[in-house]
């Protein structure tokens, strides 16, 4: 918890950007904030450390755009901390580097507000770290400077030429001025220069030159936001930067992921470790069923049923834990044969202990029906399923082919209140390379997700978007409601569906 229930004020260094190198105390007073003031440059995985109930205050902050005024955002401080909330001021770096931390800290003393500044990573340190340029040395660096290029003409550019090692933040837009000056006094046209865009991002991007030819190097690359570093200590990356790694197939791609937060631990890192940039929007709520009066009736005639059909996941979980909320265990189910579909849902029961005695060939409910092991007629079936939502073709064709069907609601998959904090910030802003659906009901939740928070021109928020399938029902439902299938699995699992993204991202290089 808080350190105090009144209201307070945390001025909290976000680093480079990268959750991997926020403090563990970032991490706790995000996830436990009432509202959130961050900057242009905080980055969206940030966002996903909140709870969806946090309110969000986007003040800009960024080089040449439109920005909230100072001013404005020192009253929004004091007005949100005497209202009693819980406030995160969120600021890229650490807050009294360059951080504008104190007028807010001015503010906030002004009005009695209690506050507490929170440190973080500077990037100034940070940056050339991950460039693998070291910024002191015992022969070509005993020390270094760190200057704002924010107003070149307020510095003693006498005083920084004689310096070993320089850093400047905020320069991208000043480079060819930052040379002329550093030329102009005297200092070496051969004096090496590095500049590191998107520090720690997996869009990280390092320009390496001297002053008299990094403007050729970068040409009309965009620079803004980055790092540079002037001074011999540059020359020594080649001998201290890592092997180049093996660059991974969804490096650079950001993609929502809509399985539902329990679910998606496992599909996420999938993901991250392609390289992708994953960012979570739940679209489905995985909880009990309304009733359990259903499934526990089932339980206590579970010996006058012939086999037991398990489609999913969840559907496993939320029938044995039931059976053991009766006092059941597995012995209970040892007249039974068991069903399965797919090969997670065997993965879970396994992990449960019990062994399926059918897997149809393919992961999909017509499958079973196709491929089932005995004639069907007379034999009765218990089916624990989704509460509302499901498919009923199993059901049906069963039915059609004399068993006896029982089904009874196991767990309820239902569409969340809203979308989190992260997952709004990168639709909003555009930088989102694809989303994934795992059901059809993810992409029915989905829709009216959107609906609810961008009204009815939603579908503009992901034109351009790749919309990733994992299968002919769920692409059949992108197609209706979406508009668009980019690519759908051939293996219709998670690791079908990764597939697909890797294959997808690779064309886009090709393009």
């Amino acid at each position: 918890m808080f350190e105090s229930s009144a209201g307070k004020v945390y001025l909290l260094g976000a680093g480079p950007g990268n959750a991997n190198y926020l403090t563990c105390r970032g991490q706790r007073l995000l996830s436990q904030a009432d509202v959130l003031v961050y900057d242009a440059l905080v980055d969206s995985s940030l966002l996903q450390q909140l709870s969806t109930d946090c309110e969000l205050w986007h003040v800009g902050k960024r080089g040449g755009q439109p920005s909230t005024p100072q001013t404005e955002i020192n009253q929004l401080l004091v007005r949100l901390s005497q209202a009693g909330k819980q406030v995160v001021r969120l600021k890229a770096g650490d807050p009294f580097v360059f951080g504008r931390a104190a007028a807010e800290i001015q503010a906030l003393k002004a009005a009695s507000c209690e506050f507490e500044v929170v440190p973080g990573l500077s990037s100034a340190l940070v940056a050339p770290l991950l460039a693998s340029i070291p910024l002191t040395d015992p022969v070509l660096s005993r020390g270094f400077g760190t200057f704002t290029a924010h107003d070149l003409d307020a510095l003693s550019w006498g005083a920084i030429a004689h310096l070993q090692t320089v850093v400047f933040l905020m320069g991208g837009r000043q480079l060819k001025a930052i040379c002329d000056r550093l030329l102009t006094q005297q200092k070496r046209p051969e004096t090496p220069i590095a500049i590191i865009r998107w520090a720690g991002q997996p869009q990280q991007q390092i320009w390496q030159g001297t002053l008299l030819s990094i403007g050729q190097i970068v040409g009309g690359a965009k620079l803004s936001p980055c790092i540079i570093v002037v001074g011999e200590v540059v020359a020594l990356r080649q001998y201290l930067k890592p092997p180049l790694a093996k660059s991974k197939p969804l490096s650079g791609k950001t993609i929502l992921v809509t399985r539902a937060t329990s679910q998606a631990s496992q599909f996420n890192q999938m993901l991250s470790e392609k390289g992708a940039q994953v960012i979570d929007l739940p679209a489905l709520e995985i909880r009990e069923p309304e009733s359990w009066k259903g499934i526990d009736s089932a339980i206590a005639a579970l010996h006058t049923f012939d086999w037991l059909i398990l489609t999913s996941p969840n559907a496993v979980n939320y029938f044995l834990d039931r059976l053991l909320h009766h006092q059941k265990d597995l012995r209970s189910l040892a007249h039974l044969k068991i069903a399965v579909v797919g090969k997670k849902t065997n993965g879970f029961l396994q992990q449960r202990g019990l062994i399926a005695d059918f897997i149809p060939p393919s992961f999909v409910a017509d499958a079973l029906i196709e491929h089932f092991p005995e004639d069907p007629t007379d034999k009765k079936l218990l089916f624990p399923r989704v509460e509302k939502g499901g498919r009923d073709v199993l059901v049906k064709r069963m039915t059609a082919k004399g068993a006896v069907m029982t089904e009874v609601a196991a767990y309820e998959s239902a569409c969340p209140e809203s979308i989190p904090p992260a997952a709004k910030l990168v639709l909003e802003n555009g930088s989102v390379d694809a989303i994934t659906f795992a059901s059809s009901k993810t992409v029915r939740h989905f829709a009216q997700l959107m609906e609810g928070t961008f009204g009815d021109g939603w579908l503009n928020q992901i034109e351009g978007v790749a919309i990733a399938s994992i299968g002919p029902q769920t692409s059949r439902e992108c197609q209706e409601l979406l508009g668009e299938v980019t690519l759908e699995a051939q293996e219709y699992t998670l690791s079908g569906l990764t597939a697909g993204l890797e294959s997808w991202a690779k064309q886009q290089k090709v393009k």
